[in-house]
């Protein structure tokens, strides 16, 4: 009597691509971002930090990248900074054992403070969010139904 074995999905190693960047997100991340990190360049130096490849521009654009287009890993950044760049850095050689040392000493308190000084900006937009006007599509269809949803899909 033969017995088929049942393979368990889940221990299947999955293959993972980081998602496509969007030029126009990774834009408005630049113009975001380039004045956070302008103004903790000083405060990089005073920690004794050197400037090297690895710098907080650099260190900034490898962790959003890590969130923003689901990399995989360490393996996988270091591929895709040589080869393409990450949002606004150029193609940069470095190897994956820099990357990883990097991520592990690099302190975390620099990344705070970029988030601590977007705050304000970030919740300027939020609440000037309500103050855009809404295409004529939705206008029209609000005066026809109480509520709607929206979805929107991107090939």
């Amino acid at each position: 009597m033969t017995t088929s074995r049942k393979t368990n999905r889940d221990h299947a190693k999955k293959k993972q691509r980081p998602m496509v960047e969007d030029q126009v997100i990774a834009e408005q991340l630049s113009r975001l971002l380039t004045p956070a990190i302008t103004n903790q360049e000083n405060y990089y130096r005073k920690l004794g930090l050197r400037e090297r490849i690895l710098n907080l521009p650099l260190m900034m654009a490898a962790v959003l990248t890590l969130l923003w287009r689901d990399v995989a890993g360490v393996r996988e950044l270091t591929r895709m900074l040589a080869r393409d760049g990450i949002l606004w850095c150029n193609p940069t050689k470095v190897s994956q054992q820099a990357v990883s040392q990097r991520f592990l000493t690099f302190p975390s308190e620099l990344f705070e403070k970029v988030f601590k000084d977007l705050l304000p900006s970030l919740r300027t937009a939020w609440h000037s969010r309500n103050k855009r006007r809404l295409p004529e599509s939705i206008q029209f269809t609000l005066s026809k139904f109480e509520k709607i949803w929206i979805s929107s899909t991107r090939v």
